[in-house]
């Protein structure tokens, strides 16, 4: 008996705070101007997307203590962007990024539980954590948590929430206009919460929403980070986009969740994705390699470098050989607050090797980066691309993926009107939207059933 074909789940990613974005392509537009992302949403509902995504930064990037310009700079608040775009959408998801390391739960929540109102039941969050004080400067407290702890309070931070969440239950409002009678409860939104790292009692302000609960999203790849997805999310981030590693990372996270009570179909697995399109599989090689080259410049190879020699390279030619000096290894680092320090735990290591690899290719400083990079994950025909996004889901790499465009706000579009309804010829996916909440989208267990679970289990 043949496997039933998965449907596989899209959605889209605003580019904005990441070195994927090409600013300096004539087409680009503004990364800030709602005109951007109305058109970047309204494209994703178009294609019937599940939701649009939006990243988080707390703070500017800097670089040997200067603001690192390469990147775009600067994100508007996430609530109010989601805000504008449930005016100006009717279905597709609306999924921000809030860090649970400094906020706190009775405000997210309240955010939360109000955006969810005002679409209609389409809000979810991406949990996360932050790791450096290089962050945390920008807040009252400042400093940051050790690793153990931030995932502690994540935890517990998220579980405070869900608590606010449930403390109105859906049936207290009675409004009845002949009796006078408008609430069932005295006390509705009534909550208590003692733990570790929060101690808050009182009466939740927002009624139950449409979804109960938000969708929750974590993108966490460590032990941790994994282990927190399984327990409490319903969709994790993934950054294996290839076969080989896509199935490793699954079948881990999906084997994770029987200790916690749940069912494989209870956590999606979504990689980011990005794409170039071409008429035939060789034109699209062509164009992948020109995106490749505009989004690392000279300066933004150069300043690639720094993130593993640690030292100021700035009078290195981009197009000459890398540097015959060793990193400097130090706690204190040029780009602090980067994920890239922690991903270079080795530095003199990987100057060995990138060392090799550009002599035995013979790269330039530019050509490595260029080689050793993130390359776009599909490349192809249109007919390339959504075969080859169909194999992967069905061969268990993932759930769906969330594509991330080089260009804001319209490259979006190609994938939408060339790919899109190419998987739908497959059956797929969807043509229509059969529902109106981001949980019927993604086939998740409503948030009333989750209450009804976790009450039983305790």
């Amino acid at each position: 008996m043949s496997k039933p074909l998965k449907q596989i789940h899209l959605a889209a990613h605003f580019p904005g705070v990441n070195n994927t974005t090409v600013w300096s392509d004539p087409r680009a537009g503004s990364h800030i101007e709602f005109s951007s992302f109305v058109h970047f949403a309204q494209t994703a509902e178009r294609a019937k997307f599940d939701f649009l995504f939006l990243a988080e930064g707390l703070r500017l990037r800097e670089q040997g203590g200067q603001i690192y310009d390469l990147d775009v700079v600067g994100r508007p608040d996430t609530f109010t962007v989601l805000a504008a775009l449930a005016a100006v959408t009717d279905r597709l998801g609306l999924a921000g990024t809030i860090n649970s390391t400094f906020n706190e739960p009775y405000e997210v929540a309240r955010q939360f539980a109000s955006l969810d109102h005002l679409s209609g039941g389409r809000s979810a969050w991406n949990v996360v954590t932050s790791w450096d004080a290089f962050t945390g400067e920008n807040f009252r407290r400042g400093g940051f948590l050790p690793q153990e702890e931030r995932y502690s309070r994540a935890e517990e931070f998220l579980a405070t929430a869900n608590e606010l969440f449930d403390s109105w239950h859906g049936d207290e409002i009675v409004a009845d206009q002949e009796t006078g009678i408008f609430l069932r409860d005295a006390e509705p939104g009534s909550f208590a919460h003692t733990g570790k790292h929060f101690d808050i009692r009182g009466q939740f302000d927002v009624p139950r929403s449409p979804q109960g609960r938000p969708v929750i999203f974590q993108a966490g790849d460590s032990d941790e980070g994994r282990e927190f997805a399984a327990s409490s999310a319903d969709a994790i981030f993934s950054r294996y986009a290839t076969l080989k590693e896509g199935q490793a990372f699954y079948t881990d996270v999906k084997n994770r969740l029987a200790k916690y009570g749940r069912r494989p179909d209870q956590l999606l697995i979504l990689p980011a994705a990005t794409f170039v399109l071409g008429d035939t599989d060789q034109e699209a090689a062509e164009l992948a390699r020109e995106v490749r080259r505009q989004q690392v410049s000279g300066a933004t190879a150069i300043k690639h470098l720094e993130f593993v020699w640690n030292r100021d390279l700035s009078a290195y030619d981009p197009e000459g050989p890398l540097p015959d000096v060793d990193p400097v290894v130090s706690e204190e680092h040029i780009a602090r607050g980067r994920a890239q320090v922690r991903m270079y735990r080795d530095p003199v290591a990987v100057a060995r090797q990138w060392r090799q690899l550009a002599e035995a290719n013979k790269w330039s400083i530019r050509d490595l980066v260029v080689n050793t990079g993130n390359r776009q994950t599909f490349v192809g025909s249109p007919a390339t691309v959504a075969q080859t996004i169909d194999d992967f889901v069905q061969a268990d790499v993932s759930d769906g993926f969330i594509l991330v465009p080089h260009l804001t706000p319209g490259g979006l579009d190609p994938f939408a009107d060339q790919v899109v309804p190419l998987l739908q010829e497959r059956g797929v996916f969807r043509t229509e939207y059969e529902g109106t909440t981001l949980r019927h989208h993604l086939g998740l267990t409503p948030a009333d059933s989750l209450r009804g679970e976790q009450r039983a289990a305790s």
